[in-house]
């Protein structure tokens, strides 16, 4: 067994340490080990990935008006999605020869250029739903990003198999929900974070099957508590009477004191992982042998990943469903085999550095191709030719390879460098994940896009809104609303909305007032109640019969008696938060 070896990152500079059974996946898929560290493969990906940044063009096939990730001015071709899926065209028209003399990744860009792309990433039948990406299976969904298999769902991101949901992030099964976070199974619930199978409840934090519960932590079966207390139907009743979703100053307040100071006073598990054996990293759920990956379901085998379901052997990839043995890549499609140093793909095997490409095999350094095999640069050759021909290409990368600006080094087996990018670092999910400033942005060599003028004139600011949603007249919809940041934000601040009739139903159905952020900035808020992508090494902070810092007294005696709880783990809480984090058996016997 091959012994770990500590490198250094190639981008930051730092350590870090390539393991066993790393070494073990990269000899059985024929890859050579990483020269970046893990966190920066994980960012030199997203710089490719624009989630949300849309523009208005026209098709460049049959100038139809639509709506893509790629801005006017971007000298590509762009065609709505009927248009590109056509046969219209062919992928094979652009085909190039390979040159000796060129640095692949220099040839491959000039292909990527030229190759039309198509608007949005949506390989799968989304009626009614125009305004959203990397989605598939939804129906009537508006301003929404990597969801599956929705229904009536609004400004949510990674949200699956969910019915009338509304600002949602990371959720699954949900129906009838606005503002969860990390929920499963949610019914008829507002501003829950990290809750599942609970049902008419508000500001819940690690909550498990409950109803009727409000403004409480770490819950287990419970029904009628109101701030931890337990009462009567009756009792919890009267006092919920107190309390006015519909009025924004009254949510705010609620909101503020629930994330200030509520939160922080609960018990913390060191990683919210459920039904999962030999895995580390954060909201994992159903899966085997995962390691240092986050947002992962029913998947296994799979590391220094993220947004996983039905996953198997995947190594430093994102945003994977269905699909086995993926590098280096992201979104490969459905029943994908075998994908490396790619993305945007579906239903392909043996695919290497060949994104756009559908229903393919055996590609390498492709763009947009569709039904083909055995092509290189867009080329077709015989299978005799192209398996004579691939070594030899890998030969050269080695032999020529692609140096950016900032001197770093892109060899066979790195994925494609982030300054060929056809996107800037604040429009794609790096600038969510891994916020930079403009001036960091720029130093470390990436592209950053300024805000654009707008053209609109804002008719309502924030304080011209009604407290209350039902002093709300039906004509705001005509309304242009001012977001409350005005720009001033490092959050992608669009600086005005639109409230469309859906969302004011919405709004009205569940008594939520009006939001005062346009949904961009609504979106970063969110982020914010998630951990980081990242892992720390600490201790349980169990001292015995308390917490570390003395806020919370245990009620029972733990396996550590009255010494201070041995156990070490992984987790995405840094060092420096004050958050009460406890190993799994502490907190199982205080809150299970």
């Amino acid at each position: 067994m091959p012994q770990p070896e500590i490198k250094i990152c190639q981008n930051c500079k730092q350590q870090f340490i390539i393991e066993s059974d790393d070494f073990d996946f990269y000899k059985k898929v024929n890859v050579p080990a990483p020269t970046w560290c893990p966190e920066c493969l994980m960012v030199r990906k997203m710089i490719w990935r624009n989630e949300r940044a849309l523009y208005k063009r026209e098709c460049d096939l049959c100038g139809k008006s639509i709506i893509t990730v790629y801005k006017p001015d971007l000298d590509n071709r762009v065609y709505c999605h009927p248009c590109w899926i056509s046969d219209k065209w062919n992928g094979e028209e652009y085909a190039q020869e390979y040159d000796w003399d060129t640095p692949f990744f220099v040839q491959w860009r000039k292909l990527f250029g030229k190759v039309p792309k198509f608007d949005l990433f949506t390989p799968r039948d989304n009626p009614d739903s125009a305004f959203v990406n990397y989605a598939g299976w939804n129906k009537n969904c508006y301003l929404s990003y990597s969801v599956v298999r929705n229904e009536n769902v609004m400004y949510s991101r990674a949200v699956d198999d969910s019915k009338d949901a509304l600002d949602c992030l990371y959720t699954i099964g949900v129906e009838l929900c606005y503002a969860n976070i990390e929920g499963e199974n949610n019914y008829n619930c507002k501003y829950l974070l990290r809750a599942g199978n609970c049902v008419d409840c508000a500001f819940l934090f690690d909550c498990i099957n409950c109803k009727d519960c409000f403004l409480s932590t770490n819950l287990r079966n419970k029904r009628y508590v109101f701030e931890n207390v337990q009462y009567t139907r009756d009792e919890y009743l009267k006092k919920l009477e107190g309390i006015d979703f519909g009025s924004a100053s009254t949510t705010a307040d609620l909101r503020e004191r629930f994330l200030q100071k509520i939160r922080e006073r609960a018990l913390h598990k060191f990683a919210q992982m459920v039904k999962s054996v030999n895995c580390t990293g954060h909201f994992i759920g159903s899966s085997k042998n995962v390691r240092n990956s986050f947002d992962v379901y029913r998947s296994e085998d799979c590391k220094y990943s993220a947004r996983l379901i039905d996953a198997r052997d995947v190594f430093s990839s994102y945003g994977v469903l269905k699909c086995e043995r993926v590098y280096e890549s992201f979104a490969p499609g459905v029943q994908t085999y075998n994908y490396f140093f790619s993305f945007c793909g579906d239903a392909s095997r043996n695919v290497f550095y060949s994104p756009l490409c559908y229903s393919s095999f055996n590609l390498f350094g492709c763009v947009g191709l569709r039904n083909k095999q055995y092509c290189i640069l867009n080329k077709q050759y015989s299978k005799q030719e192209y398996e004579k021909l691939v070594p030899k290409i890998v030969q050269h990368m080695n032999a020529m390879p692609y140096k950016d600006k900032k001197g770093r080094v892109y060899t066979y087996g790195e994925f494609f460098p982030a300054e060929l990018s056809p996107f800037a670092y604040n429009e794609t999910i790096a600038q969510e994940y891994f916020p930079l400033t403009k001036e960091q942005a720029i130093e470390q060599g990436y592209e950053w896009k300024d805000p654009e003028r707008k053209e609109y004139k804002v008719t309502a600011t924030p304080e011209d809104l009604p407290d209350h949603i039902k002093d709300v007249k039906d004509d705001i919809i005509k309304q242009i609303i001012g977001c409350a940041h005005s720009g001033k934000c490092n959050e992608q601040c669009t600086t005005a909305f639109k409230i469309i009739p859906d969302e004011l139903q919405f709004y009205k159905k569940m008594n939520l007032p009006l939001p005062r952020l346009c949904p961009n900035c609504r979106h970063y808020q969110r982020l914010r109640q998630r951990n980081p992508l990242r892992l720390w090494h600490r201790k349980c902070q169990c001292a015995g019969e308390k917490s570390d810092n003395g806020a919370h007294k245990n009620t029972v005696s733990h396996f550590h008696k009255k010494e201070h709880c041995p156990n070490e783990f992984e987790t995405t809480y840094a060092p420096e938060r004050k958050e009460i984090i406890y190993c799994k058996k502490c907190y199982q016997s205080e809150v299970v």
